[in-house]
């Protein structure tokens, strides 16, 4: 059943990035370059409803979270690789998938560039597991644990800031 609950809220992640028009080549190179927000937008508005709607059904009881630890190497590290071949090709893991469902085969290079990544990093993870995965270990945190506050006080001041950062970039015309 989790896989049917992965492949509806796909099919439905997909439709909105297809609605959103975040697929088209030209918004991502706008948002690399800053002056296409459409986005940025879109992720800010996905990880409102995300964060709001996971920390509810984990209230309810209806989901546990699970937790990986933080280290910082491996974030910055993949980061970093993540952002570069962002520039590159000008798709994202996400929309490089959803451009190709549109017809556009110019996709087709980040994909590749990712199955070639995934290759490269299969083969170096036993080096990578003694060096870049112990550069800053920070154990399972999350925010609200960090602050020492209250999830929900932390989500709204996040929501509210998001709120705001939205309205600016509405406000100017981005």
């Amino acid at each position: 059943m989790t896989l049917v609950y992965g492949l509806i809220t796909g099919v439905i992640f997909g439709f909105l990035l297809q609605k959103g028009r975040v697929l088209r080549y030209d918004k991502q190179l706008g948002a690399l370059r800053l002056i296409d927000m459409t986005i940025v937008k879109f992720m800010l508005s996905n990880i409102i409803v995300a964060m709001v709607g996971l920390y509810l059904l984990r209230d309810l009881g209806l989901v546990k979270l699970s937790l990986k630890a933080t280290t910082l190497g491996p974030n910055i590290v993949g980061g970093l690789l993540f952002g570069l071949g962002w520039g590159v090709v000008g798709y994202c893991p996400g929309t490089s998938a959803g451009a190709l469902g549109e017809g556009r085969f110019d996709a087709l290079w980040a994909i590749l560039g990712m199955l070639v990544g995934a290759s490269i990093f299969a083969h170096t993870f036993p080096m990578l597991k003694s060096t870049v995965y112990t550069w800053g270990e920070l154990g399972k945190i999350t925010l609200p644990d960090v602050l020492g506050m209250n999830h929900w006080v932390v989500i709204g001041a996040l929501v509210v800031i998001y709120a705001l950062v939205l309205r600016l970039i509405e406000r100017k015309g981005l």
